[in-house]
């Protein structure tokens, strides 16, 4: 297998590098995969600069087209004010009201935050088109901040009533390192009354 190479002309859906590697086995297949936050392409190494061009484009734009078809539908901000009462009824008993629960664009190390004095629940546009358990999960923890500040032992016993919840940090855990985020503390509450849950 040749070496990756960075394919400087253009980026993946979600800004991803595009490494290319030729490989002398291959004859005419050309495929893509995500690796390690990364998009490779393989193609066979007779390509001329031109075709590898060529086929990088039209494999990334393949990509966005199948992505595209596959991702969930973007909720709005009441669909996921719905999904929170929905998720507060089922798990907590509908003990936590949120007013408002909306996407936030300036979240981008943290998956969501709350202000419990307001009952205004964000969270992070990024984990917009993320499995449902996943954006539930997020939904589950802001909510019980909205009963309990801080983290300790009543804070866990009521996010363990949510049973896909170490699934879900596992999925997060995964984005965050593809992502290169910043591995944070534990969340706590910041000095405006705010709980956030940070991007691990």
């Amino acid at each position: 297998m040749g070496d990756l190479v960075l394919h400087d002309h253009v980026l993946g859906p979600r800004g991803e590098r595009v490494l290319v590697r030729r490989s002398a086995r291959r004859r005419r297949t050309v495929s893509i995969a995500r690796k390690d936050g990364d998009l490779v392409i393989a193609i066979p190494a007779s390509f001329s600069v031109r075709e590898e061009r060529q086929w990088v484009r039209k494999m990334v734009d393949q990509l966005v087209r199948k992505e595209a078809r596959t991702a969930p539908t973007r909720r709005s901000d009441e669909a996921l004010l719905t999904m929170a009462r929905a998720v507060s009824e089922t798990y907590l008993g509908g003990r936590a009201h949120p007013r408002s629960v909306t996407w936030s664009t300036r979240q981008n190390s943290r998956w969501g935050s709350c202000t419990p004095a307001d009952g205004t629940i964000r969270l992070s546009h990024h984990l917009q088109g993320m499995p449902d358990y996943v954006v539930r999960s997020v939904m589950m923890h802001e909510l019980i901040h909205l009963l309990v500040p801080g983290h300790g032992p009543e804070f866990r016993a009521l996010m363990e009533t949510y049973p896909q919840a170490q699934k879900a940090q596992g999925f997060l855990d995964g984005v965050s390192y593809a992502r290169n985020l910043p591995i944070a503390p534990e969340d706590g509450i910041d000095g405006d009354g705010q709980t956030e849950q940070r991007a691990r």
